[in-house]
């Protein structure tokens, strides 16, 4: 290190305290003042000054620890029996029912109760308490004004039409997409999901594989870890039986839970009779056992399977819409769509962005496949039937949310507008017809109610800053379940004016989709009527090319000096009318040089170089001179008339 300078001291004043004294003030430094610059002052009286003598307050921020809340089950047995009395023999409790009956006490207790109990049978009778006397006016129509909401739990800004709920996010470190959600049959209160990542190249070594059941009464954890030996791609409960969900995994396998042995599978397909992709569809079928389901997924196939028995599908269907039944060239499904009112039919939306119905029950696996829409450019990532009208259909794919009509093959009856985002999910309202949902990549929950508006959405609502790829409504129609890319599951309750039925909306609804269907169809009454006049002009077309291409070279030279001569013949004709028709007889010259002009025409084949265009303009020229000299004779009549009259 460098000593750049050096303080040097006496070591006997090291640690001398300091001594101050008074002094008067010395003047170090005098500037004089300048009186060029005087003029650049401005003099303020009075000068105005601010002084804050608020104290200074500091924040501070307290969390209290989260109670944690844990569902247990009790256990009710039978009791009242004496302890020497076993409720599991028959004979001991029939025994003693027929001591206590013979008892005086028992007798008179149930001759009491039993005046009692006339009583209330007789009032209830008379006078029903339970009876809804205005049951048709469920239906009135809404007010106007925005109808308010009670706010459980806020994470955002929102509109006062929606209230957040809960909000559940996976809960590993690594978060995935929340990729399907299923809301409980029966009570609505809990909500089954299913996490994947259906990025390939972003897996992680270490990725959890599990999926969840909510419990909306208990956010804090999940209810049940579903422990599957893939991710889960779709997931859903078992309409007629509640413990039950079936679930489509990542590597193509079925397994389903019940949710009384665990989150272990009961049972799950062999590897080999599963699908090849993952499994984007997964539905219950309407059976008498309650067990059947089918899947659907990208390698082109539906697989109908029976829980009781995974080891292998009980039918299968090639999406082949060649009708050839090749594994190659199917689509790939993506969403598939079951109505239980229909119970034959079902709907598979693809990656092609197609939409190919089917009839489980045809006979060959090609009548299967009954018919095709084409509307989307890229996948069709959610196919929904009306619940009202279970012919119209909707589809959501690409930038747009298409309403389909089974009637129009060739195009929808109905769209949306092209949005700056995709559009990942839709569904229908279930109790509103006219109502639908649909989510963006932007993270946007989009309302759409076409009877009040058809070009924007009734109800725009940012829900999240990452895109959402699920959405799911409950049987009321009130709350509806969002879930996005980074696992995070919103449920929003909806405001009344969404989830009521308005009056007269089924009778409107009706009569836009039949006037819609009928315009669609007279539409492609046109097209088809445009397209066979341009394959019959097409194909005329093709014969007289195909007929000039056979015609021999010798016709082609015959037929080409027949039609010269026939020119040449049809222009001594017409000069020759125009020469008997003159006025004033003939120009001299005019004759020899029509005479001349015909010697010297070629008589022979490929002889002289004259050429049927020169002939014609030498005809041209010929017509005009003669034209030019019989008007000169008009003209000397015309100055004759003049004078005469003068």
């Amino acid at each position: 290190m460098e000593i750049i300078y050096v303080y040097t001291r006496k070591r006997s004043e090291f640690g001398r305290p300091c001594s101050f004294s008074d002094r008067p003030a010395v003047v170090n430094v005098d500037i004089p003042p300048d009186p060029s610059m005087a003029s650049n002052f401005v003099l303020r009286n009075p000068v105005d000054s601010y002084v804050q003598h608020t104290s200074d307050m500091s924040e501070h921020e307290v969390n209290t620890e989260r109670v944690e809340v844990e569902s247990r089950g009790v256990n009710h047995v039978e009791g009242g029996w004496p302890k020497d009395i076993n409720p599991q023999e028959v004979e001991q409790t029939i025994r003693f029912r027929k001591k206590v009956e013979k008892d005086e006490n028992y007798v008179n207790t149930i001759t009491h109760l039993g005046t009692l109990m006339e009583h209330c049978v007789k009032q209830n009778n008379a006078i029903n308490i339970y009876e809804e006397y205005f049951g048709e006016e469920d239906t009135a129509e809404v007010e106007d004004e925005p109808p308010s909401a009670k706010t459980i739990n806020v994470i955002s800004k929102l509109t006062s039409f929606f209230d957040v709920l809960l909000s559940k996010r996976d809960p590993n470190i690594t978060k995935r997409t929340a990729t399907h959600l299923s809301w409980h049959p029966d009570t609505c209160k809990k909500l089954a999901v299913a996490y994947s990542s259906l990025e390939f190249q972003q897996n992680v070594k270490d990725m959890s594989f599990d999926s969840y059941i909510w419990d909306l009464e208990n956010p804090n954890k999940p209810e049940l870890v579903l422990k599957p030996s893939s991710p889960l791609v779709s997931l859903e409960y078992n309409p007629k039986d509640s413990h039950v969900l079936v679930g489509g995994c990542y590597n193509g396998q079925m397994a389903y839970w019940d949710t009384r042995k665990g989150g272990l599978p009961v049972e799950v397909s062999t590897v080999e009779v599963s699908h090849r992709d993952p499994v984007y569809g997964a539905i219950w079928l309407q059976s008498k056992t309650g067990t059947e389901c089918f899947s659907a997924s990208t390698d082109g196939q539906v697989l109908w399977w029976d829980i009781r028995k995974l080891s292998e599908p009980t039918e299968s269907l090639v999406l082949d819409i060649t009708r050839k039944g090749l594994l190659e060239n199917a689509l790939g499904a993506v969403t598939l769509e079951f109505e239980p009112t229909m119970p034959t039919k079902f709907m598979v939306g693809t990656e092609q962005g197609i939409v190919i119905a089917c009839n489980r029950k045809a006979k060959t696996p090609p009548e299967k496949i009954t018919s095709t829409y084409s509307g989307h450019i890229g996948p069709v990532y959610a196919l929904v039937r009306n619940p009202f009208y279970p012919k119209v259909f909707l589809t959501v794919g690409d930038w747009t949310a298409r309403i389909w009509s089974e009637e129009i093959k060739e195009s929808s009856i109905m769209w949306t507008k092209c949005h700056l985002s995709y559009l990942t999910d839709g569904c229908w309202s279930t109790v509103r017809p006219s109502v639908f949902f649909t989510t963006r990549s932007d993270g946007t929950l989009d309302v759409w109610d076409f009877l009040f508006k058809q070009n924007d959405p009734s109800l725009s609502l940012k829900v999240c800053n990452e895109p959402l790829s699920s959405l799911r409504l409950q049987d009321n129609g009130c709350v509806v379940g969002c879930g996005s890319k980074l696992g995070t599951v919103t449920l929003l309750e909806i405001s009344s004016g969404l989830c009521t039925l308005q009056r007269n909306e089924k009778t409107l609804a009706t009569a836009m989709f039949e006037r819609e269907t009928k315009r669609e169809k007279i539409l492609e009454a046109r097209h088809r009527e445009m397209r066979l006049k341009e394959r019959a002009r097409s194909e005329g077309q093709e014969t007289e090319v195909e007929e000039s291409l056979v015609e021999d070279p010798q016709e082609v030279l015959d037929r080409v000096r027949r039609e010269f001569f026939e020119v040449i013949e049809a222009e001594m004709q017409r000069r020759a009318r125009a020469e008997t028709q003159g006025l004033h007889g003939k120009v001299p010259g005019m004759a020899r040089t029509c005479n001349r002009s015909r010697d010297s025409l070629p008589r022979g084949r490929g002889q002289g170089s004259v050429s049927v265009f020169q002939v014609k303009s030498r005809a041209g020229d010929e017509a005009a001179a003669q034209e030019e000299e019989s008007q000169l004779p008009k003209d000397k009549e015309e100055e004759e008339e003049e004078k005469d009259a003068a």
